[in-house]
C-alpha cells in the first residue's frame, strides 16, 4: 500500500500507451495498470509516494491531452480502496445491507469508493473498472443500513453530478442475492 494514487482514463487506447510512458519515466512510481476497457477507453494507474505519483500524473495529464475523459489523484487513500483494487474483498462476510454506486467513469468510481470507506464503516464488496460493461465502472459495499446511506451519500457528495449514474440501497437483500455477491 503506497500512499497516493493516480489514474489517467483516456479515450484513445493508443495515446493511452504513450501516457502510461511518460508517466513512468517522470517519476518513480509503480504502474498498477495500463490497459483498455470498453468502449474503446485505455487506463493509466499509478501508485507510489505522493510528490511522485503527483509529479507522474502532471506528466500523464499534459501529454493525455485532449484525449482525457477523466482523471483522479488521490493522496492518502482509504486502505479499503487499495484491497479492493487488488482483488481481496472479504467473500465471506455477510450482507447485512448492499449499497451500490454506478459511475460513467472509472476515476469517479474511485473517488466515490475512497470518500464513501472514508465516512461510514462499509465494506467494499465489488470494485468494477469498465471493462465489459461499456465503459462504466461501479463499487458495492455493505455493512449496518445506516452505514450503507451514510457512504452511499459521502460519494454522490463527492462526485459530479453528470459522472454518477445511478445509486441503490437495499436494505437487508435476498439470500440468494448476498450469496451471489459473496
Amino acid at each position: 500500500m503506497s500512499d497516493a494514487l493516480a489514474l489517467v482514463e483516456l479515450s484513445s487506447i493508443a495515446r493511452g500507451h504513450r501516457v502510461a510512458d511518460a508517466m513512468l519515466k517522470r517519476a518513480p512510481v509503480a504502474l498498477l495498470r495500463a490497459d483498455w476497457v470498453s468502449p474503446g477507453k485505455f487506463l493509466v494507474l499509478i501508485e507510489g509516494e505522493v510528490a511522485a505519483v503527483e509529479e507522474a500524473f502532471r506528466a500523464g495529464v499534459e501529454v493525455g491531452g485532449d484525449r482525457i475523459v477523466d482523471r483522479l489523484f488521490l493522496a492518502q487513500p482509504h486502505a479499503a480502496l487499495w484491497e479492493a483494487l487488488a482483488g481481496e474483498t472479504n467473500a465471506t462476510a455477510e450482507i447485512e445491507s448492499l449499497g451500490v454506486v454506478e459511475t460513467t467513469t472509472v476515476a469517479a468510481t474511485l473517488l466515490g469508493a475512497d470518500a464513501a470507506t472514508k465516512a461510514a464503516a462499509v465494506r467494499l464488496v465489488e470494485l468494477q473498472l469498465a471493462r465489459g460493461i461499456g465503459g462504466k465502472a461501479f463499487f458495492t459495499m455493505s455493512g449496518p443500513l445506516a452505514d450503507v446511506e451514510a457512504a452511499v451519500e459521502a460519494a454522490v457528495a463527492i462526485l459530479d453530478g453528470a459522472l454518477l449514474h445511478a445509486t441503490e440501497i437495499i436494505a437487508a437483500p435476498h439470500a440468494d442475492l448476498a450469496g451471489k455477491l459473496r
